[in-house]
């Protein structure tokens, strides 16, 4: 199971903000990416959720 809560408050902050604000789709997904593991999701459920490739997730 991967490590839960491993951003602090204020990396979250940061990365939500900037996932509402920034243009290019690849730095959004990347985001998306970091906070769903945040919420301990593993990789193959994220691929799953974003419709992506797992090595997309994983790399």
């Amino acid at each position: 199971m991967p490590a839960k809560n491993h951003l602090s408050q204020e990396q979250k902050e940061r990365l939500l903000k900037t996932l509402k604000e920034h243009e290019n789709p690849y730095v959004r997904e990347k985001i998306l990416i970091l906070l769903l593991m945040n919420d301990g999701k593993t990789y193959e459920e994220i691929s799953d959720f974003l419709n992506i490739a797992y090595t997309t997730v994983a790399y």
